[in-house]
């Protein structure tokens, strides 16, 4: 990297996955066919909670709003990177950069967060289920929606705001399909220590902590499944929370993937093949997870691609 400073940046350089020419194409159709899949698949969901009143519950209220964060985050990072595929430009402007590394920041924040929020749910509707209805009502859930927006969006705004004051070097190429943070600090001339501690620190806070609320609600559950006599109504209360836990299983899995490959390997590329898991993967997966993995839901499926009207 060259030491000399550029105080006006006004665009960096996403070098993406690969940069062989041959390999464009199927890039190119590789990830198109994941964000279509993502999209649809997640209106799908979308819509099947909306148009049934069976779904109309907060197990469902809350998978529905992950649905649309999983469409939001991949509509952040895919559609640009396809556009670099297709003009064979790599440019990105500082503003378009900021501005994805902000929605993306929020939208990563919400996913964690509704996966929390979805876990509680869960805890509640196995171990208090007589007061399922009293805790988890409409106002509470809302709130909890309302709370996962204003931290996630607290968080991005921090850190954006705190990329602004940077000066960066000449060299402005990014190895990765998106701006990472972690990308863009390192292309900084001026000092990062207060961004590098910063970004710690919130890491440790919405990462560790969203994660042991997950842990602490299905030791619980597991602990109350097992006092249940009956195998029959083990299998019942462990289905009802079999594809959150694996969607759980999925998102943290890959997050994690991507930040022990990173930390084994000194190859930036490496970490972006690797992010395409959580970032795209997860998000195309989760629908099949509850479709295919819920009673409920296919039949809400069914139903809303047959045209068949649902009735409470």
């Amino acid at each position: 990297m060259e030491s000399e400073n550029q105080t006006e940046v006004s665009e960096f350089f996403l070098m993406g996955l690969s940069e062989d020419p041959e390999l464009q194409p199927l890039l190119f159709g590789l990830f198109l066919s994941m964000y279509l899949i993502t999209v649809f698949g997640n209106l799908l969901i979308i819509l099947a909670v909306s148009s049934d009143p069976h779904l109309h519950t907060p197990m469902y209220f809350f998978l529905a709003n992950l649905s649309s964060v999983d469409i939001c985050l991949t509509s952040t990072i895919v559609p640009k990177m396809l556009l670099n595929i297709q003009t064979e430009s790599k440019a990105i402007t500082y503003a378009g950069c900021l501005a994805q590394l902000y929605f993306f920041m929020v939208f990563l924040c919400m996913d964690n967060l509704l996966l929390t929020v979805m876990a509680y749910d869960r805890y509640v509707a196995i171990c208090r289920p007589l007061y399922y209805t009293v805790i988890m009502n409409p106002h509470l859930c809302g709130l909890l929606i309302l709370l996962s927006l204003l931290v996630s969006v607290g968080n991005a705004l921090l850190h954006s705001l705190m990329v602004l004051p940077l000066s960066f070097c000449t060299d402005l190429r990014i190895p990765h399909f998106f701006c990472e943070l972690a990308q863009i600090l390192k292309l900084a001339c001026s000092d990062t220590l207060t961004n590098n501690i910063l970004v710690y620190l919130v890491t440790s806070l919405l990462g560790v902590g969203p994660l042991s609320g997950i842990i602490f609600s299905y030791t619980r559950i597991v602990s109350s499944i097992l006092r249940i006599p009956s195998t029959g109504g083990k299998f019942k209360a462990f289905s009802t929370c079999g594809s959150h836990l694996s969607v759980v299983f999925l998102f943290y899995g890959t997050c994690f993937g991507v930040y022990l490959s990173s930390a084994a390997s000194v190859s930036s590329r490496r970490r972006a093949v690797a992010s395409v898991m959580y970032m795209v993967v997860t998000p195309m997966m989760n629908p099949f997870i509850y479709s295919l993995r819920n009673r409920d839901m296919k039949g809400a499926l069914r139903k809303l691609i047959s045209g068949t009207p649902s009735f409470s």
